[in-house]
């Protein structure tokens, strides 16, 4: 799965999306180790508020805790997700499952997993948060929000490079 690129969010109520903005392709094994995410809803406040640039790792070989947050891409859908984890499950034979919920959400997120899903798995996980710069992501933010505030950007960069020849 590459990781670059998404550029517009699915709208959800209850479901903090990240937009991610820079990281390294993988698959299964091979996940990346280290990524940079946007946050572009509200569900993680007060801990993540929108607009906060988060930075992830995941190690596969570090087991899922209880009070972690994780960002998580579930099936189907083009658009991570960053929530706390809520309960942890494991069984007998080593597979580990566990549910999520936004801080700022009353319910967990099983309405969010895919159909029939009541649990996440590890490689449902794309990276645990370790930490964050606020309001740096706004930015980006506001280039998918507002297109046209993303041309005139584009356009007073232009004119400053115009002035500005030697």
């Amino acid at each position: 799965m590459v990781m670059n690129g998404s550029e517009s969010p699915i709208v959800s109520s209850s479901g903090t999306k990240v937009k991610v903005i820079k990281g390294e392709g993988g698959n299964g094994n091979d996940r990346q180790h280290s990524l940079i995410v946007v946050v572009l809803s509200g569900s993680m406040e007060p801990a993540f508020f929108r607009g906060d640039l988060l930075f992830l790792t995941n190690y596969r070989e570090e087991p899922i805790r209880v009070g972690e947050i994780v960002v998580f891409k579930i099936e189907g859908r083009d658009i991570p997700i960053v929530h706390r984890v809520l309960k942890v499950h494991e069984k007998e034979n080593g597979t580990v499952k566990f549910l999520t919920k936004g801080d700022n959400n009353s319910v967990d997120d099983r309405g969010l997993y895919a159909p029939g899903q009541l649990w996440l798995e590890k490689k449902d996980v794309v990276g645990r948060a370790r930490g964050f710069v606020p309001y740096v992501g706004i930015v980006t933010i506001l280039m998918n929000d507002y297109p046209k505030f993303k041309y005139a950007i584009l356009a007073c960069l232009g004119l400053f490079v115009l002035i500005h020849r030697e």
